[in-house]
């Protein structure tokens, strides 16, 4: 469940102010939604971070993506679950922290693969290799515009 709106902590240079519209959360799941790429944040084992995009889908309130198993940011998830997830515009910001959890239920997963099969005209489940699929969840989301950056908005969801 998706709690109030407010504004991401910021220094005061920024000029961010607490008054002021925020963006509704449709807002943010239109963007995620419609999203062809998602850029996927990981840690390394030794401290470094991993970024690489890959195609997903949002679908119930999570993003859901797959990559082969013995790829670094399996190995890197397997190691630190913990995950940013952010859209491929800068523009229009949306900005998801969360963890990376193996998806396991079966109706997750034919709806993940029929909505990824509607998106890329591929299946997310008859992918070669030993591919694990990964649902992410928001814990805290960030949204902008670069157009009217002061209206940037920040959610904080319920526990998982």
């Amino acid at each position: 469940m998706v709690g109030n709106p407010d504004r991401p902590q910021m220094p005061s240079g920024y000029g961010m102010s607490t008054d002021g519209e925020h963006f509704p959360w449709s807002w943010a799941e239109e963007r995620l939604v419609s999203s062809r790429n998602y850029w996927i944040a990981t840690t390394r084992p030794d401290g470094r971070p991993h970024v690489m995009p890959v195609w997903g889908v949002w679908l119930e309130g999570s993003v859901i993506f797959g990559t082969d198993r013995g790829s670094r940011k399996a190995r890197n998830l397997a190691a630190s679950p913990a995950v940013v997830v952010h859209l491929e515009s800068g523009n229009e910001a949306v900005i998801i922290e969360g963890v990376a959890e193996e998806l396991a239920d079966t109706r997750m997963l034919q709806a993940a693969d029929a909505a990824y099969k509607a998106k890329y005209s591929q299946s997310l489940l008859g992918a070669p290799g030993d591919v694990i699929i990964y649902q992410v969840r928001p814990a805290v989301a960030f949204a902008w515009q670069e157009s009217d950056f002061f209206q940037a908005t920040r959610w904080r969801f319920s526990a998982l």
